[in-house]
């Protein structure tokens, strides 16, 4: 068995890992690469492989940094069958879709100027159309049934309790009456978050691959998110200012809708306006509701009484640009949801550039924001932050909640190891900036954990 180490090594994006057993090339993950332009382009349009010689894709969840580069796969040669969960697959639909959207009026926007100086169009990394055509190629899995993607390899799925529909898999591969086990733990989520079920423990594995996004950091209790969303809307709400808060499409928004919905029936705020503005989110909302195999016991039982934990009296969900226009004209407190969740494209940057000079208004953030990208100039409290090319004061109070992540932290994912720790032979590390990666990697060395890798792009291990 070979492992080449592709993407989402000391950094958090573009999550993508070849591997190479019983002659069958598996490819984990294939998502876009995101932060500095030039480069993400180059990484984003250029395999290191031939996608026509991949045999199979392993698709850990529907988060665009493992899922966003597979309409480009496809559209490139590869032609086999993409395994995923059904959750992640109705997901996928509806993202992927709107990623090749998004590529196609960003170059659209580019090949303007570039006509205005003279300079050859460029193509798109992908269309809707090729995002469309993917999707045929999916195929949908329950949690916990294991099946074959080739002789002697089987693959099961569980719940990784990190969004809707996501899983961490394991791999099985049998050969001369012996039978070898890598566990793929790429994201894991949190124990105890709103909605989800928590992560499944695989206790035994021979190799493994995990996550380290927070290698290095420990959470606040996810018990006092809606106590610290309390005092922000609050604060907004006494001296008349807006929300803003950059999200996620999928699972963030979910989850604040959520927590909203609670705070609003338990009279702890007052009922101002709440929009979420993102017709991908109203569309991924509606995929929520239809898959409550995916839902913890407490989300099961409010369904279970006809209450709806994802719409409320104040709650407005935007699909036009109309109406999204209208919502930076309200001289009202008001809560705005709004993607991309890294502030990088989308309609938040017409809602920041409207609402971040005012020193009444909060921008929220509750994601994770990768190096290089507007969102994390917001939460390094840079004074000023260009949007669409021009520059613009932060005068606006940004406020960062960590808690609302659905990453595991440096505890969540010892644990996981220590979970394996009877019969794994040897961990590798990814998906996390290399001073996370190397943090975990202490950790797991402190606990007893001897041969640990943390693998650079490019790096090829055999086992």
């Amino acid at each position: 068995m070979k492992i080449h180490f592709l993407g989402a090594t000391k950094t958090v994006t573009g999550s993508m890992h070849l591997v190479e057993v019983n002659g069958k090339k598996i490819l984990l993950d294939c998502g876009l690469f995101q932060g500095k332009r030039k480069l993400a382009e180059k990484i984003n349009r250029h395999f290191s492989f031939d996608p026509e010689e991949i045999d199979t894709l392993i698709l850990s969840h529907a988060h665009i940094d493992h899922s966003g580069n597979i309409p480009n796969l496809v559209k490139n040669g590869f032609s086999g069958e993409i395994h995923t969960t059904h959750a992640t697959m109705d997901l996928c639909s509806a993202m992927l879709a709107d990623s090749g959207y998004i590529h196609e009026k960003d170059v659209e926007y580019l090949n303007k100027k570039r006509i205005r100086k003279g300079e050859p169009p460029l193509e798109p990394l992908y269309t809707r159309a090729d995002a469309e055509a993917a999707i045929s190629q999916f195929v949908g899995h329950n949690y916990d049934e294991p099946f074959q993607i080739g002789k002697g390899i089987s693959v099961t799925f569980a719940d990784a309790g990190h969004i809707l529909g996501s899983a961490v898999t394991k791999i099985t591969i049998s050969e001369n009456g012996k039978a070898v086990k890598l566990g793929y733990i790429v994201d894991l989520g949190r124990k105890d978050l709103p909605i989800l079920r928590d992560p499944v423990q695989f206790n035994d594995l021979d190799y493994m691959i995990i996550e380290s996004t927070y290698g290095g950091r420990k959470h606040d209790d996810i018990i006092h998110a809606e106590h610290r969303l309390q005092e922000v809307v609050m604060r907004a709400y006494n001296r008349n200012g807006k929300i803003i808060i950059p999200s996620f499409a999928m699972e963030r928004t979910q989850e604040i809708v959520y927590c909203l919905n609670d705070l609003w029936e338990n009279n702890k705020v007052p009922q101002i306006p709440v929009f979420v503005d993102s017709p991908l989110a109203v569309n991924i909302t509606d995929i929520f509701k239809r898959h409550e195999e995916c839902y913890d016991k407490e989300t099961k039982k409010l369904l279970d009484n006809y209450d709806d934990p994802f719409g409320f009296e104040k709650l407005k969900y935007v699909r036009s640009v109309e109406e999204s226009k209208q919502i930076n004209q309200l001289d009202q407190s008001c809560i705005i949801i709004s993607a991309s969740g890294m502030c990088e494209v989308g309609r938040i940057l017409h809602h920041l550039k409207n609402n971040i000079e005012n020193p009444n208004n909060i921008i929220l953030i509750v994601g994770y924001m990768a190096q290089n990208t507007l969102g994390r100039k917001l939460v390094e409290h840079w004074p000023a932050v260009k949007i669409f090319g021009e520059e613009y004061v932060v005068n606006a109070e940004v406020e960062v909640m960590n808690v609302f992540s659905a990453h595991a932290d440096r505890d969540d994912l010892l644990n996981y190891a220590l979970g394996t720790k009877n019969s794994v032979k040897k961990i590798f590390i990814v998906h996390g900036e290399d001073s996370q990666s190397q943090a975990l990697a202490e950790h797991l060395a402190e606990n007893g954990f001897t041969d640990i890798t943390i693998p650079s792009r490019g790096d090829v291990v055999e086992l």
